[in-house]
């Protein structure tokens, strides 16, 4: 996840925007604990994680403010997919692709009908190329500088 934030961030943020993205991203353990988040491994190396939730808060790690770990309402709610990160070495080698699916299946398994995920400028291209609508854009300065953050959603 560090170097995923760290190098993958580069050509979109500046270096203090990746500072402060280091604060407001990282793991919820809690998807964890809910047994909802996957990793891909290639070769023996971690290549991937990522995971979706049927919890109300949409980004963040465990060291974020704001988090709300109430329970969704599929018939009315979207899941939340969460905590996507790529290792820099297995970029564009169908890891996030992999990671959404299997996502997005869970999801629909559990009675969701929607998704929606919390998107850095670097993750925006897969999302649109998986099919997956923006929607409001957002600065989350509660790392220090604000840091970019598309909302997206999509109907599984």
């Amino acid at each position: 996840m560090a170097l995923a934030i760290a190098e993958l961030q580069k050509p979109f943020l500046d270096d203090a925007q990746i500072e402060s993205s280091r604060t407001i991203m990282g793991l919820d353990t809690q998807l964890i604990d809910d047994g909802t988040y996957f990793i891909v491994t290639c070769c023996g190396a971690l290549a991937g994680c990522g995971g979706w939730s049927q919890r109300a808060t949409l980004y963040g790690a465990d060291q974020s403010h704001g988090r709300n770990a109430a329970l969704l309402d599929p018939a009315k709610d979207a899941a939340r997919v969460r905590a996507m990160y790529t290792h820099p070495d297995f970029v564009r080698r169908g890891i996030g692709r992999l990671i959404l699916a299997i996502c997005e299946s869970a999801a629909r398994e559990e009675g969701f009908r929607r998704v929606e995920l919390a998107a850095t400028l670097a993750g925006e291209p897969l999302y649109r190329a998986c099919g997956y609508q923006p929607g409001e854009k957002i600065f989350d300065d509660s790392g220090g500088a604000p840091v970019p953050i598309l909302k997206m959603w999509k109907t599984i």
